[in-house]
């Protein structure tokens, strides 16, 4: 499908001597950005581990990990009653770890005379009960919706967190990746979506608070912000030592600084 991205990242030619691959699918929200520079700076000192990195959707993430295609699954949403009961069926036991705290920003053009947003007026926004910016305090104009598509962990999340889990506007259009959203948003003065944190210092864009909080730090720690969510590895039960010494390297004091300075909020 056109419309999906598949980010296939050989970090750095095999030395010559023993090498290891290790192979990280799923989630756009962590493959785009954080686990690349994660990957990168692991490498430094492990420089025998080749790293596979495809960014499909937290969807894809753990169905490889049911199917035995990753050693590590992408997720930005926890892993569904159905692919539970359909790893078990598999012998495969689905073990979530939290890598990140990410808030998913409501963001709109610059242009945008618009500078908050109620909770409710989200709602009626993706599912298309409001249709032109007027009806919340705008401009006259009709509304651009982008979302996610539907492989992806940040469209379900978003869909139940601001949406009361009702279906998003026939009119809403359907991208593969947050920097799609962006760049979208960014060229269309009547464009709304939503993003992770990490694409909140994008060109063009605000982002809108929402009853009064921002998706940042202190309000996401404080659980007042409204749409904030963990972010996940999966991996099939105890993970191999080569699995279990990158996830290690995430959680460690560098990972979490590095979690950081890409944009997310590193767990406690």
């Amino acid at each position: 499908m056109k419309n999906i991205i598949l980010t296939l990242i050989a970090l750095s030619i095999a030395p010559i001597g023993f090498s290891q691959n290790l192979v990280i699918k799923g989630s756009d929200t962590l493959g785009a950005k954080l686990v690349p520079t994660l990957a990168e700076e692991y490498k430094i000192k492990n420089n025998t581990v080749n790293f596979q990195i495809a960014a499909e959707g937290s969807s894809t993430g753990i169905a490889a990990i049911i199917d035995g295609t990753a050693d590590i699954g992408m997720s930005s949403r926890r892993a569904k009653a159905t692919e539970v009961s359909l790893a078990s069926s598999k012998g495969v036991t689905l073990k979530p770890i939290i890598v990140a705290y990410d808030g998913m920003a409501v963001v709109v053009n610059e242009k945008n005379p618009i500078t908050k947003l109620t909770r409710r007026q989200v709602e009626q926004i993706f599912t298309g009960d409001v249709v032109d910016w007027s009806a919340v305090g705008g401009k006259q104009g009709k509304i651009s919706i982008y979302t996610r598509n539907t492989s992806s962990g940040t469209y379900t999340d978003f869909k139940e967190l601001a949406m009361k889990n009702r279906d998003y506007s026939k009119s809403s259009q359907k991208l593969a990746g947050n920097e799609q959203i962006i760049a979208e948003v960014a060229k269309n003065p009547n464009g709304i979506g939503y993003v992770g944190l990490a694409y909140l210092k994008s060109p063009n864009i605000k982002v809108l608070p929402i009853d009064g909080k921002l998706p940042n730090k202190d309000d996401i720690n404080a659980k007042t912000y409204p749409f904030a969510r963990p972010t996940f590895y999966y991996v099939n039960g105890s993970p191999s030592e080569k699995v279990d010494k990158f996830i290690q390297f995430t959680l460690s004091p560098k990972g979490k600084e590095i979690i950081e300075k890409v944009g997310f909020i590193a767990p406690q």
